[in-house]
């Protein structure tokens, strides 16, 4: 088991309804939980119509990641996780 100061990766892949297109999701994962965000991928609607959709890859403990999780669960995001499904 990995200890809580160990940095670990994982990739998901997240919609965000065009309601959220002016929440700085993105920038609260770094900010308010520490994460390193890599935008591996995104899909956005011309003008930001419609939903897009993210391939990140976050960055950081264990706990930091899950806490980032968390928050993108509380906003009620669909949140694909790469290692749960197989890839997408």
């Amino acid at each position: 088991m990995a200890s809580d100061n160990t940095l670990s990766n994982k990739r998901i892949r997240v919609r965000i309804p065009k309601d959220y297109h002016q929440e700085p999701v993105i920038s609260r994962l770094v900010s308010e939980y520490g994460l390193t965000v890599n935008i591996a991928a995104a899909i956005l609607g011309a003008n930001a119509v419609g939903d897009g959709w993210f391939d990140l890859d976050l960055q950081g403990t264990n706990t930091q990641i899950q806490s980032g999780l968390n928050y993108l669960q509380e906003l009620e995001l669909e949140v694909w996780d790469e290692t749960k499904v197989g890839g997408w």
